[in-house]
């Protein structure tokens, strides 16, 4: 099943909603009084809505592969979940859920217990609810759906406006309000003590530590110290470069061939190994001391659910398959298979071991000025080098879908553009192994 952007709106909403009220009801049972568990003043718990939609855009073909839908649905909502507490945890210096007290957690942020509850929801989700609500959905008229999530959607900004504001209020300070939030006192003191109340871990002692940490880094004179915003940049970068090189030298190896193993069009970058080693130090960091097996398994099912899901988003966005391993044994869908899964893991261990501590002590002797305004270039050249990719990736797509080339001059000028700089021949020496697809 495909969905449309409007079954995907509805569904977010539908999805928010359905976990606020579970988490309301928990928590009305737990503590005897009815919160509003919502991170938002809505009736809505976006990480719910955001989870059904990643499940609705990344695991739809799996839908006759029970086991691996279970699984898919597992490792992506646990990851989402993992990801937004580690995040929270960040802003307000605790945890606004903590897990520690149940068995096989990681790092209290999630455990077995929800995960294999969340791919259960998964498997109901895809094969059951969505067909169902999609189907309801689709006997709204059109006009009256427009209207309605347009509403939604600007209401739902507008909350997160509101709450962010008093988010910055109350790490400004822990004692007075941001001078925004001075002019409306009164909304803002209802959701700073709607938000204490909600969730009690925000409280003016965290909010005091984490604004002394702010402080002490500001005035740290050290570029990128621990793992932080420029560090997971500069960490990116390198990453990209070398996943390049690695992949060129292992095809040149392997098949006797030079080929382009970019994934822009300006530079030898690797986008997805440049993610990846971000992304596997942004969660793996805090247990580089665990033992290899640990982060060998970790690696693994992360690894292989990243390149899952790039392999689906590519596809998806651009029309087209950059890999493609049908002919592996154990593959699923042609987008992973088993043998690459396990290089994850080994790339994993070797990374956080071995390659993750030097090179990280020697980004942070980089000169904080020089290493800002440097990395701060780059993410600019990154930005407009995978958007020119990404256009041009799509009017490449497009001349070969399209049927009959148009004439110039039924061209628009942009499209000219890029036919010009970006023809066939250009496109296929820099990825020479995209396959395109209905």
């Amino acid at each position: 099943m495909i969905y449309s952007l409007s079954n995907l709106i509805w569904l977010f909403f539908i999805y928010s909603f359905a976990g606020w009220c579970i988490e309301v009801c928990y928590a009305a049972i737990r503590r005897r009084q009815f919160v509003n568990r919502g991170f938002v003043n809505s009736p809505l718990c976006p990480i719910y809505g955001f989870g059904a939609v990643l499940i609705a855009l990344f695991l739809p073909e799996l839908v006759n592969r029970p086991f691996f839908l279970f699984l898919g649905g597992m490792l992506l909502a646990s990851v989402l979940e993992y990801g937004t507490g580690m995040l929270m945890e960040k802003i307000f210096h605790k945890k606004l859920w903590d897990y520690s007290g149940i068995r096989y957690n990681i790092g209290g942020y999630v455990c077995l217990r929800y995960a294999l509850l969340w791919g259960l929801l998964a498997v109901l989700t895809i094969v059951f609810f969505n067909p169902a609500l999609c189907g309801l959905l689709g006997m709204i008229p059109s006009s009256v759906t427009v209207i309605l999530q347009w509403t939604a959607l600007i209401l739902l900004a507008l909350d997160f406006l509101a709450e962010a504001l008093t988010v910055r209020g109350m790490l400004a300070s822990a004692r007075r309000l941001s001078p925004l939030a001075n002019r409306l006192q009164r909304i803002s003191g209802f959701l700073e003590n709607r938000l204490t109340k909600s969730f009690p871990a925000i409280n003016k002692e965290n909010l005091e530590i984490r604004k002394r940490e702010q402080s002490a880094r500001q005035k740290s004179t050290v570029f990128a110290e621990g793992c932080c915003f420029y560090k997971l940049t500069a960490l990116f970068f390198i990453g990209a470069f070398l996943g390049d090189i690695t992949e060129t030298i292992f095809c040149l190896i392997t098949t006797g061939i030079l080929m382009s193993r970019s994934s822009v069009v300006y530079g030898p970058f690797s986008i997805v190994w440049g993610l990846g080693c971000s992304l596997l130090t942004l969660f793996l960091y805090r247990y580089r001391d665990k033992s290899d097996r640990h982060i060998f398994l970790a690696g693994t099912l992360l690894g292989g659910a990243y390149e899952y899901i790039c392999s689906v988003f590519t596809e998806a966005v651009f029309g087209t398959v950059f890999w493609d391993y049908s002919g592996f044994a154990f593959n699923l869908g042609g987008r992973i298979n088993l043998l690459f899964c396990f290089f994850w893991g080994i790339a994993a261990v070797i990374w956080l071991k071995v390659i993750y501590p030097p090179l990280s002590r020697l980004i942070e002797k980089i000169p904080k000025h020089t290493g800002t305004v440097l990395f701060n270039c780059l993410i600019v050249f990154m930005v407009i080098n995978m958007a020119v990719s990404s256009l041009a990736l799509g009017r490449y797509t497009k001349r070969h879908t399209a049927g009959t080339p148009a004439a110039e001059t039924e061209i628009s000028a942009f499209d000219n553009f890029l036919d010009r700089h970006f023809d066939d021949q250009r496109m296929e020496r820099i990825y020479p192994n995209a396959k395109l697809v209905d």
